[in-house]
């Protein structure tokens, strides 16, 4: 009996209605509706299974484990690989929980994977309360904090995966346990930055929240990219410098402009240095102190737009992501890390500034300095400076041109990189360090502890890749 037979014989009857089989009607629409990147995955599950509950997910990891065949999850369908999608595994997609539920005394939110930033803020507004989820609001939570959690001021106020005090995980025995720093504490080391190689279906996360700022500020300085070699040393020597209520960005794109600004450029968009700073502050006198040293930039006389303290909400910010992140499109990103000091960083990426190969495409140069020495979890790497690039087209023919753009971008940064961040990676084009080779070992120490036979499904690459970029063993 093949794997699909075995399947449809041993499938629960509960299970029926929520499971959709390769070869069904609805099968393709499961596979990758859900799926962010226009970019579709050529892999195949046996079958995608959308759990409502725990017990759905219980069912699904059991069946799998019975059948033969390898276990895949997805959360938000927000990877840029989409991780989730792997060939002739069963698919559990956790979409279809939405729990949102709030312990106000200890200030603790307790949701399920699939349920985004975008979802959880709204719901914890009234209380003057706020969670650093992902920057894009649709991003769900689960991909997310297992990857680490680069969310909202994250160099202010750390990964997102250090706000989580505890996970209910369906281990790969087919047992539903909660973890915490007390309770199978191995386990809650793990996901806290293993991302898509953690061995377990985390159905639920419990997550510290905290206040929601209260004078919400932000200053942007758009300049002409020609100002590249004043900006890029300015803020490379200032960003460590600034209050750790600023999340400082530098982002290469090309900007829509006024009708006044169109006449001197002689254009509808420009290609821009993009200087944003976001500040979360509890009044305007906060915000104007901390912002105040991005008017010191020397090429500010150039700026084609200079916002200065104004005020913002949650709302907007999500909106602005919405905008610079549409679905539809095709996607390929990738990303490094670095503490190269100005004078080897700034030469290094600077032809990526200048050479994107689509009008969508931008880079995000994103400050984490000083840095806080993390507390003990899988997530182990991190660098003075996140450099990121997404690449942004529409049509299928333009796939193999961008990804190889972005894969020559890549390499020739490679000199000035520590690793790289999983939440913006795709192992299929390149691998990179991820973890520290400590915390690596450790990992495959503790996923033979908990899934020996290796149900669960582990990153999306050759296996001996990936242990070549991540261990010295």
């Amino acid at each position: 009996m093949n794997k699909r037979d075995a399947l449809l014989a041993e499938l629960p009857p509960a299970l029926r209605d929520r499971i959709r089989v390769r070869g069904e009607k609805g099968y393709e629409e499961a596979r990758v509706g859900r799926v962010f990147n226009a970019r579709r995955p050529d892999r195949f599950p046996i079958a995608v299974l959308f759990a409502q509950s725990d017990q759905d997910a219980i069912a699904g990891v059991r069946l799998a484990a019975k059948i033969g065949v390898t276990v895949s999850i997805r959360s938000g369908g927000h990877s840029w690989a989409a991780w989730s999608v792997r060939e002739n595994a069963l698919l559990i997609d956790l979409g279809g929980m939405g729990e949102k539920s709030l312990d106000l005394e200890n200030k603790i939110a307790t949701v399920n994977p699939g349920v985004s930033g975008g979802e959880l803020n709204p719901f914890l507004k009234p209380y003057g309360l706020f969670f650093p989820g992902g920057h894009c609001p649709d991003v769900g939570l689960g991909g997310f904090l297992l990857q680490g959690g680069m969310g909202w001021n994250a160099r202010g106020w750390g990964w997102a995966c250090e706000q989580i005090v505890g996970i209910d995980v369906v281990t790969a025995e087919g047992n539903l346990v909660h973890a915490d720093g007390s309770h199978h504490s191995d386990l809650f080391w793990a996901a806290c930055g293993a991302g898509p190689g953690f061995f377990g279906v985390v159905v639920r996360f419990y997550l510290r929240v905290r206040p929601l700022a209260r004078a919400l500020t932000r200053s942007t300085y758009i300049y002409p990219m020609e100002a590249y070699d004043e900006v890029m040393p300015w803020i490379h020597n200032l960003h460590g410098k600034i209050a750790g209520s600023v999340e400082t960005v530098v982002i290469g794109m090309q900007v829509p402009i006024s009708q006044e600004i169109q006449q001197s450029q002689h254009s509808t968009v420009v290609h821009s240095l993009v200087v944003h700073a976001l500040c979360f502050a509890d009044s305007e006198e906060e915000a104007r102190e901390a912002l105040a040293p991005f008017e010191s930039c020397p090429a500010i006389d150039r700026a084609l737009v200079r916002d200065a303290f104004l005020p913002t909400s949650v709302e907007e910010m999500y909106d602005e992501q919405r905008r610079e992140n549409p679905s539809g499109d095709r996607y390929a990103a990738d990303n490094l890390w670095t503490n190269a000091p100005a004078e080897a960083a700034v030469p290094a990426i600077r032809k990526t500034f200048f050479t994107m190969p689509t009008p969508r495409t931008f880079l995000v140069w994103f400050s984490m300095a000083p840095l806080r020495p993390l507390p003990d979890m899988a997530l182990s790497l991190q660098s003075d400076i996140y450099f990121a690039i997404y690449t942004i087209w529409q049509n299928e023919r333009d796939d193999a041109r961008c990804r190889q753009w972005l894969l020559e971008q890549m390499k020739s940064m490679e000199p000035i990189s520590d690793g790289l961040y999983l939440g913006d990676s795709d192992f299929t084009t390149r691998t990179a360090k991820f973890v520290s080779d400590e915390s690596w070992k450790r990992l495959g120490e503790i996923r033979a502890k908990y899934d020996p036979r290796g149900l669960f499904e582990s990153y999306l690459a050759n296996e001996s890749a990936v242990l070549n970029k991540n261990s010295t063993v």
